[in-house]
This record gives C-alpha cells, sequence and structure tokens, in this order.
C-alpha cells in the first residue's frame, strides 16, 4: 500500500507505507496442436473485485477522517469498489462531511492527469440550466477542436448527434433522460470521438459542425484572459483566472501571473475560482506563497488528522517566492463549483487580508477536508480516502456547507456568460471592482450553513435568494479523472 497526501487528488512523492500483495500470470497454451491443451492454473484472486474491496475497507478502518461516521457494508452485495466505498461513508455524507470525497480511481489516469496536464474531449466546459432544459459553453480551451469550431464561452448548444441526420435537440434529451442524457449524447471521453453539434453562438449566428474529440492541453491559465491588469478609474486592479490545480504546470504558471502583478505595483486583486473544483495542495500553497510578501514563516495552513493519526499532522508556512506581492485587497470570484484547494487558499488569506477580504458571485461548494492516496498497485486501483482537514493560522475549517458565513463580506453576483471573462462589464468581475474600490454591494444573505442544513439543500437556497439563473455545471453520473477536478469538462 503506497499512501499520499492530497487536498482533492494530490500525490505526494514520498510515500507513507507500503505493502501489498502479487499476482500471477501464465502464457496459454498454442491451440492447434494434436495434444490436449493442459487445465490452466486458477486465476489469481490478488486483483478481484473483493480483494480491492477489502484493501479499501483497510483503509477506511485505520485512515479515514471520520471513523464515527462508518456504516457497516457486507462486501459481497456490492459489484465494484466504488458502491462499496459509498455504503460505507454513507453516514458522513449524509452529514455533509464527506460530499463524494472518498472514491476509487486509476493510478496511471491520476498520475497522467497530474503530469501531462492534458485530457481528451472537445476541450469546452459545460452548464445546464435544468428548468429551461438548456446546455451552455461556459468556457473553452485554446488549441483544443471546441474553440476552433467556434464553440466559446456564451454558445448554447441545441442539438447533438452522431450525424446531421441524426441530430436530437437538447431540449428533448434533457426532457427524456435530464441532464445525463446530454452526457450520453455527447460519446465518451477517448480520442477519436465524433460528434455533429448544433450550436448558436453569442452574437445569434446558428453553426452546425462535426467536432472531434482529440487530447488538448489542460491550461490553468488562458493566455487569452487568464492574467490581466485591469484600469478601474486609474487604479491598476489584478485579475487571475485559475482554471484548476490540479495541473502540476500551474504553479510555474501562477509565478509568472504573480511576476506581472508584482512588476506593475499591483497590490489589489479579482481572483477569479468560479469552475476551479480544486486538485494539488502544492500549488495551493505555492499560491498562498504568492501572496505572502512579508509573511515568511507565518502558518499558511494546518493538517489535522484523526486522533490515532496525530503524528501525522503538519503545518505549513509561507515561504520566500521571487514574485510574491502583499496584497491589500483581495475579491475572490466563486461559485458552488468553486471547492477544495480553492477554498483552502481562501480560507488561509483570511487571517492576513481580514475586513478587506470578498466572496463575490455565490457561495463555495464546502470542503475543508482533503484525501491521502492509498495505492494497491498490481491492480492500477488508487483509493481517496478523506483523511484531513484543513485549518488556518485561526484554527478556522469547519467550512462544511460553504465559505460564506466566514468570510467578512460577501457579495452577490451573477455569471454573465455573454461575457468573457475578466472584462470589467462582466457581472461578477464589475462587483469584484465595486468592492475593491469600497462601492457598495448586495451580501449574499442567509445560507444553509448558518441554518445547519445539509449540502443539497445549501445549494438551492444559495441559488433561490441570491434570485441568480439555476445554472450547474454538466456532470457525468460517474466523471473521468480530468472532470472530478475541472466541473463541466468535455
Amino acid at each position: 500500500m503506497h499512501v499520499g497526501r492530497a487536498a482533492l487528488s494530490f500525490v505526494l512523492a514520498v510515500s507513507l507505507a507500503a505493502c501489498g500483495g502479487g499476482g500471477s500470470s501464465s502464457t496459454p497454451p498454442t491451440a492447434g496442436g494434436g495434444t490436449p491443451a493442459p487445465t490452466p492454473p486458477p486465476v489469481s484472486t490478488a486483483c478481484s473485485v473483493r480483494a480491492q474491496q477489502d484493501f479499501a475497507d483497510a483503509v477506511l478502518n485505520e485512515w479515514y477522517l471520520f471513523p464515527d461516521l462508518l456504516a457497516a457494508a457486507n462486501p459481497a452485495n456490492f459489484n465494484s469498489v466504488q458502491s462499496f466505498l459509498d455504503a460505507r461513508v454513507a453516514p458522513a455524507r449524509a452529514q455533509g462531511r464527506d460530499q463524494g470525497f472518498t472514491f476509487a480511481t486509476s493510478i496511471a489516469e491520476e498520475t497522467a492527469l497530474i503530469n501531462s496536464g492534458s485530457s481528451a474531449g472537445f476541450g469546452i466546459r459545460l452548464a445546464f440550466d435544468n428548468a429551461a432544459r438548456r446546455v451552455f459553453v461556459v468556457e473553452a480551451y485554446e488549441g483544443a477542436n471546441g474553440l476552433a469550431a467556434g464553440l466559446d464561452r456564451g454558445s448554447e448548444i441545441t442539438a447533438i448527434g452522431t450525424s446531421s441526420a441524426s441530430l436530437q435537440s437538447v431540449s428533448s434529451l434533457m426532457a427524456s433522460g435530464g441532464a445525463q442524457a446530454v452526457v450520453n449524447a455527447l460519446g465518451p471521453s477517448t480520442a477519436g470521438t465524433a460528434r455533429v453539434l448544433r450550436f448558436v453562438q453569442p452574437g445569434g449566428a446558428t453553426i452546425e459542425s462535426n467536432i472531434t474529440k482529440t487530447d488538448f492541453a489542460l491550461d490553468p491559465i488562458s493566455n487569452r484572459y487568464g492574467a490581466q491588469i485591469l484600469n478601474d478609474g486609474g487604479r491598476r486592479v489584478g485579475y487571475l483566472n485559475l482554471r484548476t490545480f490540479i495541473v502540476a504546470d500551474a504553479a510555474a504558471q501562477l509565478r509568472q501571473a504573480y511576476g506581472q502583478f508584482a512588476a506593475q505595483g499591483v497590490t489589489e486583486l479579482i481572483i477569479d475560482l468560479r469552475y476551479n473544483g480544486g486538485g494539488l495542495v502544492s500549488v495551493a500553497e505555492t499560491m498562498g506563497d504568492l501572496m505572502g510578501q512579508g509573511r515568511t514563516g507565518q502558518v499558511f495552513s494546518r493538517t489535522v488528522l484523526r486522533p490515532s493519526k496525530a503524528s501525522e499532522n503538519t503545518t505549513r508556512t509561507f515561504r520566500a517566492e521571487t514574485n510574491a506581492i502583499a496584497p491589500t485587497r483581495i475579491a475572490f470570484i466563486t461559485t458552488e463549483a468553486s471547492a477544495s484547494a480553492s477554498e483552502l487558499v481562501i480560507n488561509a488569506m483570511l487571517p492576513y487580508i481580514g475586513n478587506n477580504i470578498a466572496l463575490i458571485g455565490t457561495d463555495t461548494s464546502g470542503k475543508p477536508v482533503g484525501q491521502f492516496a492509498f495505492d494497491q498497485a498490481e491492480c492500477d486501483l488508487r483509493v481517496r480516502a478523506v483523511t484531513f482537514q484543513t485549518v488556518n493560522a485561526n484554527g478556522q475549517g469547519d467550512y462544511f456547507f460553504g465559505l460564506g458565513p466566514f468570510v467578512p463580506n460577501t457579495c452577490r453576483a451573477g455569471d454573465d456568460i455573454t461575457r468573457p471573462f475578466g472584462d470589467p462589464q462582466e457581472a461578477s468581475t464589475a462587483v469584484a471592482l465595486d468592492f475593491l474600490a469600497g462601492r457598495s454591494c448586495t451580501a449574499f444573505g442567509a445560507t444553509a450553513s448558518a441554518a445547519g442544513e445539509n449540502g443539497a439543500n445549501a445549494g438551492q437556497r444559495t441559488r433561490a435568494g441570491l434570485d441568480l439563473p439555476d445554472r450547474a455545471m454538466l456532470q457525468p453520473r460517474e466523471p473521468n479523472r480530468a472532470q472530478f477536478d475541472i466541473p463541466g469538462l468535455f
């Protein structure tokens, strides 16, 4: 068993422990001979579903952060590792403490995602309006076939098919099978998959295009809008849009972006994490360091495990970075898709920015916990189990239903997909500029966190209370590794 630290999906280079079994294989005899084939040896059970379930069970029993919230479950009643894990952590999920954060994945797939920073697809991120039965592109990746075909932020996909003759309207798909029917129509996330998409661009043009899924780079910071310096009445404001923390190269791109801010003397920031589902803790820590000028050696965050594993608790302090700045005011643009490492950065900065920090948009997801990676290498199985909670320098870290109640300022704002990210007239960006300039805004209002409601109701209450469009990221029932960290990716 190989164990690595993660907040959502971070693999530590050094294993904390190692154990595990082996398997056997044999080459079958050549067919067509004159003598009967010998009876083959019994198939190894080292990687049977039951063996993998037993491995997962041992992980939870020893390491799970909430041992009192584990349910008894008979592995024989489940046909997969994931369904068994879901049953065991059901009590924690019911309390909103493990909202799908404990899961099984492929070692090879996750390692490739982190190291290569690429995925197969159209290179777009989608959101849907369930009531109106509509699907929109909210972001498009440079260098991918989706953008090349004309799909960009604000485009509406109206029909999907394997050919022009087989096009089905998005409205009819959602009427018959909900959002998952749209996911199914888009096809598997494998290179070479082709679909005909009919879509309407923001300007009103309708296009029908045959688009093939290919491998594309999950560039963490867009070269179109990712890092900008906005002029707000003569004030220079740094705008940063970070798509994901999961790609290791994000740290280098952050250093470059903050280098631009440092060179221009920027101290006020808009950090756009509206669709950022989290990723590597190491990238979150680098981002903190880049906002930690003058704070070297002070506490950035603390990692706290269950009492029986308290010896593994750690404290991360700010480290010196050449391009670091000392921000005076920060406006974080967030939505319910902002989770994990995104929330870690915001929470870690609260003790240092104080009343000069705000959430803009809607409340965050609510994930103050992280996972270690437990590997059964011979089976290509990685169990991501919730094993620790992160708290800031003041010991705060109980934002299981969103950061809103813990941040001194919140400003409600819409997600205006008709305008590019970073456009000063885009709804959330405009409100962020208002906050930084000291202009008034409307707070989030009552949240489910304050009322103690569960995670599902929290999302409904937030949207209703803000009178904002009921638009959510489109996610498969069983997202691939990239989709887990980058919501809405196709």
